[in-house]
């Protein structure tokens, strides 16, 4: 099965009407283009088929553009607009909207509301709504199994099972599922941070992970094994909405999601 994914990017101008009528001329940052102040997002959509037999397209992307910037960006634009719309009811209604696609299956919309901040409405879940928040920590850590001979602890690890150690600015994502409460809210966002950063960003920021953390005093640091631990840590502390997945960024080039799904 095949899945594709496409970004449509788009601005929310303070100013209505401004930049919504030709053709886009920036396609890399999106249309409407941001004139000024304004709201500047993305949706994801994602879906899922067999290539056609005469294109080897899931579906020409074009295709995709048209419908989001017809269909979903006048619904994000109206809800924005008068300040009274939840993001998270409104992430569902655009799943919704753009649900018919035969023979290809909708499988997830995903509003970006910053960089750093995501809902997410899928397929699977039909009235439930993911809710993603980046977050960063810097740390040092050794690559080292103490059963292990140095030889063999060199061979597996190299550079990483340096003596001295070596650190990594990380990015931590953490994702919450559940169902929006009568305001359309999920999670209130600053009190979500609060948890986060009282939990893991404090315990883990700027500390030798080996060291100072019992937690991998018996425990290898590899990105693996910090995934797991911080879902372990995360996953108490949140009831009505739940801990979905964690994922840990090392470098841009590698990461590790854990869930226990």
């Amino acid at each position: 099965m095949h899945r594709l994914t496409r970004q449509v990017r788009f601005a929310i101008n303070d100013s209505a009407g401004d930049t919504s009528d030709g053709q886009p001329t920036n396609s890399y940052a999106g249309y409407p283009t941001l004139s000024g102040f304004g709201r500047y997002l993305s949706l994801d959509i994602t879906l899922s088929g067999e290539p056609s037999p005469s294109s080897n397209y899931v579906i020409n992307i074009k295709d995709i553009d048209e419908a989001v910037r017809k269909r979903a960006i006048p619904m994000v634009a109206n809800a924005i607009r008068p300040g009274n719309h939840s993001p998270a009811r409104l992430v569902r209604e655009v799943f919704n909207l753009l649900q018919d696609w035969p023979p290809l299956t909708l499988e997830q919309v995903r509003l970006n509301l910053s960089p750093f901040l995501s809902l997410t409405a899928t397929a699977a879940e039909q009235s439930m709504i993911e809710l993603s928040q980046k977050f960063e920590f810097s740390a040092t850590h050794r690559l080292h199994n103490p059963t292990a001979s140095d030889e063999q602890n060199r061979k597996t690890f190299g550079k990483c099972n340096n003596p001295h150690g070596h650190g990594h600015n990380y990015e931590l994502q953490v994702t919450l599922t559940g169902l929006p409460d009568s305001n359309g809210v999920l999670i209130d966002i600053p009190a979500f941070e609060r948890v986060v950063a009282q939990t893991v960003i404090d315990k883990f920021d700027h500390k030798n992970l080996n060291v100072e953390l019992p937690e991998f005093r018996e425990r290898i640091p590899t990105v693996e094994n910090i995934a797991m631990v911080i879902y372990q840590l995360l996953k108490p502390k949140f009831e009505a909405a739940k801990l979905k997945s964690v994922t840990v960024w090392e470098t841009p080039k590698t990461w590790c999601e854990y869930s226990e799904e």
